[in-house]
């Protein structure tokens, strides 16, 4: 294994061990067995190191996420990718927090923005499907802040007195405020289908790319009519 690859995995051992604070360039100097200039050449500095970490986290992340195909319900895929994402945080809290809940996750590494962009198609399928009876940009920010939410709030909490129903209550009002079980918008009304055409519109054919842009202002428009 090369040093670099060595250091990553030494550093999230001892995360996953004793938190942050046991991620010291001479605890991990010693894990790796490398000698501290070479995770200063390699990472720049502590910050640059649990940066890699999280990277490595994400992508692991994404990995098993992408080893699951979509099925045909891309409703019951939302819920199935709801609850990989707060497995990942009762599993490993400590990369979770680094994951969500320091400052610097704001920024977002590569891999935390493939994360990201992997809910957003996912919601794009459900709009597609004419399930979706808010706006994509929407959906996206409730799933996101929601399952976030409740993962940092279940790993505050020691594990003997945690709500276990809690993740699942708030999967299914999240997935109620969002989706409509009726095919193809009928519980969603105009919104929904709005929302719905407004996903497919890039594949109408006829249309000029200003026509295309007028639609989908019109169909944005009623998608959203509480912001108009």
């Amino acid at each position: 294994m090369e040093p670099r690859e060595r250091i990553v995995a030494a550093a999230a051992r001892l995360l996953e061990d004793g938190g942050e604070d046991a991620v010291s360039t001479r605890a991990v100097s010693a894990a790796a067995g490398v000698q501290a200039p070479t995770i200063y050449r390699l990472f720049g500095d502590k910050q640059g190191l649990l940066d890699a970490v999280v990277t490595r986290g994400f992508e692991d992340y994404l990995a098993e996420k992408t080893v699951r195909p979509p099925s045909d319900d891309p409703v019951a895929d939302l819920r199935a990718g709801w609850d990989l994402h707060v497995g990942l945080a009762l599993e490993r809290p400590a990369l979770y927090r680094l994951m969500y809940a320091r400052p610097q996750a704001a920024g977002y590494s590569p891999a935390a923005r493939s994360a990201f962009g992997e809910l957003a198609a996912l919601i794009h399928r459900i709009a597609a499907a004419g399930r979706l009876r808010v706006p994509e940009g929407r959906a996206v920010g409730m799933v996101h802040s929601a399952g976030s939410g409740v993962a940092l709030s279940l790993i505050a909490v020691p594990p003997d007195k945690r709500d276990d129903g809690l993740s699942h209550a708030a999967r299914e009002a999240v997935v109620a405020a969002i989706t409509t079980d009726s095919f193809p918008t009928t519980g969603a009304g105009p919104v929904g289908a709005a929302v719905a055409l407004r996903a497919s519109a890039g594949d109408l054919e006829g249309f000029t790319p200003a026509e295309r842009a007028l639609l989908g202002e019109w169909l944005d428009r009623v998608a959203s009519p509480c912001e108009q």
